[in-house]
């Protein structure tokens, strides 16, 4: 945890996880499983985290790998066939329309982070980070299509904004942190990733969100198709 923050962000934070989590359990039929995999994923990055062992920034593949790269395994593997079988079956794309909310408290959070000098500028609304506009709308999209209001269409070019919109910051986020391959943010990086709870937004919050934006994408598509038809 970084000491020189107020614990207020720290607790926000660690609410939105816990919100985001909530949501995906809901909006997938309430698979106990899957969830107390996320969950123990998450207390195992946050107990790296705590110790300090994403700080050191300058070893040999980059610690931080062994954030990215199982995160970016299991969501490879939640879209492979037997599993696009699950989530088109179980999937309320109701609710999962309104998971997204949470990217507008985040970018709060975020905000704070650049004023205590944890991220750059560039990850906030101030900066390249448009993700905020997804948060906005999140409830208002939600609420539409739940009283039948917005198309299918509609709504699969609404979740490619959304993916587009959450890959750049990633891919920005990755790319001003302190790694051997940084590129951005040199005077101010992006350092809070390498604590707690802020670990769990590449590690936790991110993965669910494009994984959700990616499944709710194949369905609807699917259930266009077979209307269609």
């Amino acid at each position: 945890m970084i000491e020189h923050l107020p614990s207020l962000i720290n607790l926000t934070f660690i609410g939105i996880c816990i919100l985001t989590i909530g949501l995906f359990y809901f909006s997938n039929g309430r698979p106990k499983k899957i969830t107390i995999l996320i969950i123990t994923w998450s207390v195992f990055q946050s107990i790296v985290a705590y110790t300090g062992f994403y700080q050191t920034t300058d070893s040999i593949p980059p610690r931080f790998g062994l954030v990215l790269l199982p995160a970016t395994l299991l969501m490879i593997y939640g879209l492979l066939p037997k599993q696009q079988l699950w989530f088109i079956e179980n999937r309320n794309t109701k609710t999962s329309t309104f998971l997204h909310s949470v990217r507008f408290p985040i970018e709060i959070v975020l905000f704070a982070l650049y004023m205590h000098k944890m991220i750059p500028e560039l990850m906030t609304f101030e900066g390249r980070n448009y993700d905020i506009l997804i948060g906005i709308t999140s409830p208002i999209v939600g609420l539409l299509y739940l009283n039948q209001k917005v198309s299918r269409q509609a709504l699969i070019g609404w979740n490619i904004v959304g993916l587009a919109l959450v890959l750049f910051i990633l891919f920005n986020g990755i790319l001003s942190s302190e790694l051997p391959f940084q590129q951005f943010g040199f005077e101010q990086p992006n350092r809070a990733i390498n604590y707690f709870p802020f670990v769990l937004l590449p590690a936790t919050i991110v993965p669910i969100v494009i994984w959700t934006h990616l499944s709710d994408i194949i369905k609807l598509r699917k259930e266009s198709h077979e209307e269609v038809n």
